[in-house]
C-alpha cells in the first residue's frame, strides 16, 4: 500500500483555498471586466493562472509524476498538452494547412513529459509562445460572431472552448497536485 501525502493548504484564512485571498493573483479589487469579450478573456486568464499555480513549487520529478494511475496524465503533461492544443486552435481559424504538432505522435505531449529540467523549461516556453500566438491571431478578430477558417467557427465559440479546455484540465491538475504533495485548494 502506498503512503498518501497529508492534505494541506497554504491558505490560512479559508482552509479550502489554494492561497489567502490577499495573495491570490487571480483576483483584483474593483468591478469585474465589462463586456463579453473582456469577460471571456478574464476567465481564460484566470484558468491559465490557476494551472500555473498548481504547478508552482514542484521539481521536475513531481511535475512529471503520473500520480493518478492508470492515466498517463501529469502536471507537466498538462502544460505540454495545452501548448499543443493552443497550436491546434490556430489551425481552426486558418484557411491554410494545420501546423505540425509540437510533440510528434499521438499522446506525445503526455508520454514525453519526463522528469528533466530541460523538458520542464521547454514546456513552459512552448505554452507561453503558443498562448501568445493564438491570442495574437484572435486579437485581429474583435467581432465575436465572426466565422473563421475552413469550418467557419465563430470567434466566440473558440474563446468559450478555450475556457472549457483550461477549466477541465485545472480540475485534473487539482487531483494530480493533491496526489503529488497533498496540497489542496481551488
Amino acid at each position: 500500500m502506498t503512503e498518501q501525502p497529508a492534505r494541506w493548504s497554504q491558505a490560512t484564512v479559508h482552509p479550502d483555498m489554494w492561497v489567502d485571498p490577499a495573495d491570490d493573483p487571480r483576483h483584483s479589487e474593483g468591478a469585474g471586466p465589462e463586456g463579453e469579450s473582456a469577460t471571456l478573456e478574464d476567465f481564460l486568464t484566470g484558468y491559465r493562472t490557476t494551472l500555473r499555480m498548481k504547478c508552482e513549487g514542484l521539481d521536475p520529478e513531481q511535475l512529471a509524476r503520473r500520480s493518478v494511475p492508470p492515466s498517463t496524465m501529469s502536471l507537466l503533461g498538462l502544460l505540454r498538452h495545452l501548448a499543443e492544443v493552443e497550436r491546434d486552435w490556430r489551425g481552426w481559424i486558418s484557411d491554410g494547412d494545420p501546423l505540425p504538432t509540437l510533440y510528434g505522435e499521438p499522446d506525445g505531449d503526455f508520454l514525453g513529459a519526463v522528469a528533466e529540467q530541460a523538458v520542464v523549461d521547454a514546456a513552459y516556453a512552448d505554452l507561453e509562445r503558443e498562448q501568445a500566438a493564438t491570442d495574437a491571431a484572435l486579437a485581429g478578430h474583435p467581432d465575436l460572431g465572426e466565422r473563421l477558417g475552413k469550418d467557419r467557427i465563430a470567434v466566440r465559440e473558440l474563446l468559450v472552448h478555450r475556457i472549457e479546455e483550461y477549466a477541465r484540465h485545472c480540475g485534473h491538475a487539482d487531483l494530480l497536485r493533491e496526489c503529488v504533495d497533498g496540497r489542496v485548494g481551488q
